[in-house]
């Protein structure tokens, strides 16, 4: 999937190398939670932390709000015992929490730590403002502690603070609703409690009647987001559907690069991670009593770690949705009785296949598993190479070519004078994986069709002996 045009102008400017004066570069967390000193790298302005539930990705934003004090007036400054207590069934030594930073033109490392009784380093921790945006903001506002005594006793407003024009227009936006206008409203009851108030048709409504996602998204921009700060948010899916967590993490998009921000945020949600490059995508993967910090995953690799649902005896690692269609049907030709056995899983960037390969020459996987590059990659550890020697796209598009497209123009309906004519126009594009799409814009038919049927056509002439291998390494697998 396309990045979003607000996406994609901060991965412009990010990739200018200027701006954004302060960083977190990246943490390691020794001997809490289960942490063992794992490194993670925060490699883009919004980065999500994927995994299943109690892998530690509270612990990563936890551990983020703790890098830095706050002295500005009115600021929040996080301590390390607020978020790991001492209690009796927790007992907390030899912790320690590096982070390597960047403020102005210095690169520095530092650390919090907690040797045995008392936590060291923290008047020496750099400035920053921070906004550590919790799972309390999903509590509804008529079960929060405090908030029903409002609402059970005769009050007014006393005072509130009004969203601007561009707020309303970012929560309409997000929500996919028109407002009028929004504030974040202080009773006659309790001035410490403030309650959301929006108004759609001049009808307003507070957060006691509101959808708990309308309530979460009015918070959250009425949170402000500091010039060159650290945003952390827990859960930022959590009550939305899926068109406005898109247009949320978009909205947080435009705030990155305008403010020079780092957004970190945890999520288990596909739609997230579609919106965000590769290198903004982090998983924590459990493998027996270890952690894996993996990089540049798909959201497909993210939902099948994270599924409870029965899966085939063997899972098949590729790069992307190309390869894996092509893997499928190398399979479904040549080795029909392994393919049904398998599943055939997306991961993302190369260099995250590398990684799996590695982890499958460890034995870390707990069932039967191969992690194929494509076939343009290097050899590595643990990993196969798809056949070819170069991308599947070039590989299917030069061997069909040769065989002046087979009967291609059957399987899709169309004219075979058409059906050379787009191809071969596709393959004058320097980028190829843009060949696919030129091609079915062409002969007007969808982009996955013509592509599982190029891939069927390919793997009809291709001969047996050119992607035994695969057959082999599957069927190893599943012995």
């Amino acid at each position: 999937m396309a990045l979003s045009n607000e996406m994609r102008r901060l991965e412009t400017k990010w990739q200018t190398g200027n701006g954004w004066p302060k960083w977190l570069e990246w943490l390691q967390i020794q001997r809490i939670r289960g942490w063992s000193d794992q490194r993670i790298t925060f490699d883009f302005p919004i980065v999500a932390i994927v995994g299943e539930n109690g892998s530690g990705k509270s612990t990563v934003l936890q551990s983020a709000a703790c890098v830095y004090q706050n002295q500005e007036q009115g600021g929040v400054t996080w301590f390390p015992s607020e978020f790991f207590p001492e209690t009796a069934w927790d007992n907390l030594s030899d912790v320690r929490l590096t982070f390597g930073y960047k403020q102005g033109v210095e690169h520095n490392v530092s650390s919090v730590r907690k040797p045995t009784t008392r936590w060291l380093g923290q008047p020496e921790r750099p400035e920053r403002r921070v906004a550590y945006i919790d799972l309390s903001r999903l509590q509804p506002v008529s079960t929060r502690v405090g908030y029903a005594r409002i609402a059970k006793n005769k009050h007014l407003e006393q005072s509130a603070t009004p969203f601007t024009d561009d707020q309303v227009s970012r929560l309409s936006q997000i929500m996919g609703r028109d407002y009028d206008n929004a504030r974040m409203a202080i009773s006659t009851i309790d001035a410490s409690r403030e309650i959301p108030v929006l108004s759609k048709a001049n009808q307003p409504y507070s957060g006691f009647h509101q959808g708990s996602g309308e309530t979460t998204v009015a918070e959250l921009l009425g949170t402000p987001l500091p010039q060159y700060g650290l945003i952390l948010i827990d859960e930022i899916e959590s009550s939305l559907h899926p068109r406005a967590q898109r247009r949320l993490i978009r909205d947080l998009a435009v705030a990155a690069r305008d403010r020079e921000c780092q957004i970190i945020v945890s999520t288990h949600s596909p739609y997230i991670l579609e919106e965000l490059p590769l290198s903004a995508r982090i998983y924590i993967l459990e493998t027996g009593r270890t952690k894996e910090i993996v990089n540049g995953v798909s959201p497909q690799f993210a939902m099948t770690k994270m599924d409870d649902e029965q899966h085939p005896e063997c899972e098949l690692y590729v790069e992307d949705g190309r390869a894996a269609v092509f893997l499928s049907e190398i399979l479904s030709r040549h080795a029909r009785e392994l393919f049904v056995r398998c599943s055939i899983i997306p991961y993302g960037a190369a260099n995250l296949g590398v990684a799996l390969g590695q982890m499958v020459q460890a034995n870390r996987f707990p069932r039967p598993t191969r992690v194929f590059l494509d076939g343009d990659q290097g050899a590595a550890v643990g990993c196969l190479l798809l056949p070819g020697g170069d991308a599947p796209e070039r590989v299917v598009f030069e061997k069909l070519q040769r065989e002046k497209w087979r009967h291609l123009w059957t399987r899709i309906g169309r004219d075979i004078a058409l059906v050379s004519d787009a191809c071969e126009r596709a393959m004058t594009l320097a980028d190829h994986h843009e060949w696919i799409r030129s091609a079915a814009n062409q002969l007007m038919c969808g982009g996955d069709v013509l592509w599982q049927a190029m891939c069927c056509e390919w793997a009809e002439v291709t001969l047996v002996r050119d992607v035994q291998y695969i057959a082999d390494s599957v069927g190893d697998a599943l012995a």
